[in-house]
């Protein structure tokens, strides 16, 4: 392999190679004109059932349990492999053009909400759920909810893409975030080890936050990388993945804006609970 010669001024290469690549660009802004859709209800969630899609409608659906009818939403699908993260529409709600985002239409004046802690963090205070109100407590979810945003793109972007993106299998980055993530589990594995649950004994945003991926991860179903990262051994993450999981909203959540895997669980848009409901059924 030839060394990577650096180049005295960076030139964007639009045929970089790899999956996704093409919705990789220098500039920021929307590339095309083009509405959002809007539905009936006062939350509109436009997203994707990526990990990142899955944190805002996994809350979203822990709210509705609790019988937050006020947290009723439509979820509208964003398919980032059309650029549709790159209209007019979109970029209005986010102008970092990431899913997901959120428009809040309950007040007289629209809010709106981007970056998937922000929105956890959000509907929390909004809603007077998934965060302690007392300091010290508060606090450790925030730990916790700002170490995910911070750590995640270690996997995602950085593993994630080496190991199952990549145009080409290479030793370096594979190694360098392989042993990253593992590092993240660890930590992980030691916190869970005195705790139910991740910033303590209560169920939380942060919990939100970090089970669809690490939680994913370690059930393998993300990058189907479990053997290569040994995830049995972290036996705690594994028992807290498991716990999550087994939570109906998680279940429920964790469908939505999806659009592949089995008939049962991919909803590429949701209006209402039955929606969920009946793709669920599909179940065998």
């Amino acid at each position: 392999m030839n060394e990577y010669a650096i180049p005295k001024v960076w030139i964007f290469d639009s045929e970089s190679g790899g999956t996704w690549s093409k919705l990789n660009r220098p500039t920021a802004g929307a590339t095309h004109e083009a509405t959002l859709p809007e539905g009936k209800h006062p939350l509109q969630l436009y997203s994707l059932g990526t990990p990142n899609g899955q944190k805002v409608t996994i809350m979203l659906e822990e709210l509705l349990a609790l019988g937050e009818t006020g947290a009723e939403y439509d979820a509208h699908l964003i398919e980032i492999g059309e650029s549709d993260q790159f209209s007019s529409g979109f970029v209005g709600i986010n102008p970092n053009s990431k899913i997901p985002a959120l428009i809040d239409r309950s007040d007289e004046k629209p809010v709106r909400v981007f970056e998937s802690g922000s929105i956890l963090l959000y509907l929390a205070e909004k809603f007077g759920h998934f965060l302690p109100q007392q300091l010290a407590e508060r606090t450790e979810v925030m730990n916790w909810l700002f170490w995910l945003q911070g750590s995640a793109p270690y996997l995602g972007g950085g593993f994630g893409h080496f190991y199952s993106y990549a145009p080409e299998k290479l030793e370096y980055p594979i190694n360098r975030f392989s042993m990253e993530v593992k590092r993240q589990l660890d930590l992980l594995d030691q916190q869970l080890a005195t705790k139910k649950f991740i910033a303590g004994e209560q169920y939380s945003i942060a919990d939100m936050a970090i089970w669809p991926w690490y939680g994913n991860l370690v059930r393998g179903v993300l990058y189907d990388a479990g053997e290569f990262l040994d995830v049995q051994s972290y036996t705690n993450v594994q028992r807290w993945a498991e716990e999550i999981w087994q939570r109906p909203a998680v279940q429920r959540g964790r469908i939505v804006n999806r659009t592949w895997g089995e008939p049962w669980e991919a909803l590429p848009e949701r209006h209402q609970a039955s929606d969920i409901d009946n793709v669920l059924m599909l179940k065998p």
